[in-house]
């Protein structure tokens, strides 16, 4: 029942969100036209819903002469990549905001586990175990206030799966929230590595979210 209800909030809550944040856009758009050459945004083929693929939305925030469909974290020197506008667009979270059209049309939901790319084999398989596959991925996800780019890939399926298994409008509230206080304190975003955080330390995170 409650996944009805999820889509029916996701469609207002989009459509609101594209009208509000129109003057915002435009001047990000503007901001990476000027900033570097390229195409304002960034499309990229990530798993969605029962592991079919659609075209994730971001604002380019990489040089076009990026290696293509590798996971930031894992280039060679990432920095030389990112351009001025990106790192900003990065730190704040606003290279994200085009995904509400994901949202919108139905490909993607506002809260639930970010959508894998489509190469991420063994994450994808991970998530299988947990049924993670099956529910619309997010915008932001119970993994993202629990540790994000830091957590290894076993721990990150756990924690989808978990989301799955409590999925419901509390649930959804506590990543809403939770998520725009790591936004704030930009918190777990690794842009050169991957799995840097201990198991006690993503345990303790978790513990002190849930109160």
């Amino acid at each position: 029942m409650y996944i009805k209800v999820k889509r029916f909030i996701d469609i207002i809550l989009s459509f609101i969100g594209l009208i509000i944040l129109s003057p915002i856009f435009l001047i990000l758009i503007v901001a990476i036209k000027l900033d570097s050459k390229g195409p304002v945004l960034f499309k990229q083929k990530r798993v969605g819903i029962h592991k079919t693929h659609f075209n994730i939305l971001k604002f380019r925030t990489m040089k076009i002469n990026t290696p293509k469909d590798t996971p930031t974290h894992l280039l060679r020197n990432p920095d030389q990549y990112i351009t001025r506008v990106g790192k900003f667009l990065r730190k704040t979270s606003l290279d994200e905001l085009p995904q509400i059209w994901n949202i919108f049309v139905g490909q993607m939901s506002i809260i639930g586990p970010r959508p894998a790319l489509w190469n991420q084999y063994d994450l994808i398989a991970e998530r299988d175990k947990y049924g993670a596959n099956d529910i619309r991925p997010g915008l932001t996800g119970w993994a993202q206030i629990n540790g994000r780019d830091e957590l290894p890939i076993e721990v990150k399926a756990k924690l989808d799966g978990e989301y799955v298994e409590k999925l419901s409008l509390g649930m959804d509230i506590k990543c809403f929230f939770g998520t725009i206080i790591n936004v704030l304190k930009s918190d777990g975003v690794v842009e050169g590595g991957t799995g840097s955080i201990s198991k006690s330390e993503v345990a303790s995170s978790r513990e002190s979210i849930s109160k």
